[in-house]
């Protein structure tokens, strides 16, 4: 049960901009669990189940498309080198502490209502993926290795970083689900390759069941979000990221 309301809590915040990470590292305390190496694991592994189906939603569309692969793979240059080298600092401490989670939330969700206060976005913003220009694609890749930092949210970093970047709302959330894609399969499988030789035969079977879970759920959450974003702001996002930090800071901390 616990595997299902992880995969759950994964599906509907990949996406959104107020930290799946954050989310699962605070279910983890609820749940009485703690941070150990195999849930380390497991938060990371099925965040796949939620890429799996920005992939079977938009497969045609990039396949066909070289424009958006490259620019893709371009946004994934910065997360891939910076990645790489601090994963084991994020995977020693940075997923250990929970008041980090809770003042990154917190911090967050006003710098998201304080842009959103003052954006505007222009009448010539990038209006689709295969003209996003190359260094743009890059920029993003920078703000989205923030979210390296559990709380700040891989979805909200590079969304403001590509609105700030005149491109407009629905094609930076698109971006922002294509750059999750590499981005969550090079981490998942590192971290696999790191780690699986730790996990238990019963322990493969959680895995499984978050996966399998947070897959089905993040099919509709992308949906909703789309279609969210073409006629609202940010805003509760952020005002709902400030009043979750303040709730466990309060009750929990």
């Amino acid at each position: 049960m616990d595997a299902v309301w992880y995969g759950i809590i994964e599906g509907l915040t990949e996406f959104l901009p107020v930290s799946s990470t954050g989310h699962l590292i605070l279910l983890s305390h609820v749940l009485g669990g703690g941070q150990t190496e195999f849930l380390k694991t497991f938060e990371i592994v099925i965040q796949l189940g939620a890429i799996l189906s920005v992939v079977m939603l938009y497969w045609k569309r990039v396949l066909v498309s070289k424009d958006i692969m490259l620019r893709v793979v371009i946004g994934f240059i910065p997360t891939a080198v910076l990645g790489f080298l601090l994963y084991p600092f994020v995977k020693a401490f940075l997923l250990e502490s929970m008041t980090l989670v809770l003042w990154a939330l917190l911090l967050g969700g006003a710098a998201i209502i304080l842009f959103e206060y003052f954006f505007k976005e222009r009448e010539d913003a990038v209006a689709s993926l295969e003209t996003i220009p190359y260094k743009t694609a890059a920029m993003i890749g920078v703000f989205q290795v923030l979210a390296m930092v559990p709380g700040v949210s891989r979805s909200a970093a590079t969304i403001l970083g590509g609105l700030s970047a005149n491109l407009n709302r629905k094609t930076i959330v698109e971006f922002s689900f294509l750059l999750a894609i590499p981005t969550m399969l090079a981490a998942s499988g590192w971290d696999l390759l790191q780690s699986a030789g730790g996990i238990g035969s019963g322990e493969w079977g959680f895995l499984a069941v978050g996966f399998v879970v947070s897959f089905l759920v993040s099919l509709a959450a992308v949906r909703f979000f789309l279609k969210f974003v073409q006629k609202h702001t940010f805003v509760p996002f952020g005002v709902y990221r400030i009043l979750l930090a303040v709730l466990f800071l309060v009750f929990f901390l």
